[in-house]
């Protein structure tokens, strides 16, 4: 048994313990300058990086206590990636409490599927992360950003990659465009820029035909082969007549056309205007784009949904029209 006077000793260093832990861990940290102080914490960022950056900034004095602190309460693992805004004087305690709490621009995962249009991307852009739409289409066009990106067009159209992006909540219309298009410069390397001189046709071109190939079909198998049929009419000088282009110049999306839509004027009807359009019609996927630049060598004109979800090829108009008429009847059947 313990004395009285022992008893006090025991309750007196659990009491200098614990005003030690409650003045190292819940009193004020500060810092030097501008508050408040941006912390980024990116995926996969292990605690002891985290707390790296928090001591770089100056913002904690000590790496080692507030790594104890998310051991002691478990919340190293339930931290969330984000832009964070850090006022002065938080404690450790309050900045643990911060980042588990997501009390930030949280870091958000925009997935863009192959052949998604600006606006798709808008959407996608503003209701996930939170990014403003209306300053999304307007950085878009902007000549200064394109210049800035090394793209000489009017557009950011077709160069933003479909792939899964993570980008933080209410970040800058401009820096979510340059990392979709860094990512496609990645992917459109050197050796794909020789393939495209080769072919005799520019990035933009290819990149453009790669649009149209992507809005004709999901196949992956029979990309090549739509494109094949669309270099063989650029060959011979026959109009391309491909309905994603005058698809694209439909406001309200995706509608069976009409021979009035085939008549409209634009250098996009690729019905009234030979050649390739000015540019891309939506954002090409990586095999859309190979196949761009690979199409299948064939002799192919022409070719006919038929129902199944690809298509029917033929190299005379009169197979063609004969496929045609088969494939209204289907469509007509299901009205």
């Amino acid at each position: 048994m313990l004395s009285p006077k022992q008893w006090l000793i025991v309750a007196g260093f659990f009491i200098v313990v614990l005003a030690l832990f409650i003045h190292t861990f819940f009193s004020p940290n500060y810092f030097e300058g501008a508050a408040p102080k941006r912390v980024q914490i990116n995926r996969g960022e292990s605690l002891g990086e985290i707390a790296g950056v928090l001591y770089k900034e100056k913002i904690i004095p000590s790496k080692f206590n507030f790594k104890v602190i998310a051991f002691i309460f478990a919340m190293d693992k339930r931290i969330k990636p984000g832009r964070y805004y850090i006022q002065n004087g938080l404690s450790y305690a309050a900045l643990i409490e911060k980042f588990i709490s997501g009390d930030g621009d949280l870091l958000k995962t925009v997935d863009l599927y192959n052949g998604i249009t600006i606006t798709g991307v808008k959407n996608k852009l503003e209701k996930i992360a939170l990014v403003n739409g209306k300053e999304f289409y307007a950085d878009i066009c902007d000549k200064q950003l394109l210049k800035e990106a090394g793209l000489k067009q009017n557009s950011f159209e077709g160069y933003l990659l479909p792939a899964d992006y993570d980008v933080y909540e209410r970040s800058d219309p401009k820096e979510v465009i340059l990392l979709m298009y860094k990512r496609f410069n990645r992917f459109f390397n050197d050796s794909l820029k020789r393939r495209a001189s080769q072919l005799g046709y520019s990035v933009h071109q290819v990149v453009t035909m790669a649009s149209i190939v992507q809005g004709e079909t999901k196949s992956e198998k029979e990309m090549p082969v739509i494109s094949g049929v669309y270099y063989n009419r650029l060959r011979i000088g026959m109009r391309l007549q491909a309905d994603p282009t005058v698809q694209y110049l439909k406001e309200n999306g995706w509608k069976r056309l009409s021979f009035s839509d085939l008549r409209q004027d634009s250098p996009y009807n690729t019905y009234r205007y030979a050649g390739l359009p000015p540019g891309p019609i939506n954002n090409p996927g990586k095999d859309a784009i190979l196949a761009a630049l690979y199409p299948a060598r064939h002799s192919y004109l022409f070719f006919v949904a038929n129902g199944k979800g690809t298509h029917s090829f033929s190299k005379s108009f009169a197979e063609h029209k004969a496929l045609a008429k088969k494939y209204r009847e289907m469509l007509d059947s299901k009205e």
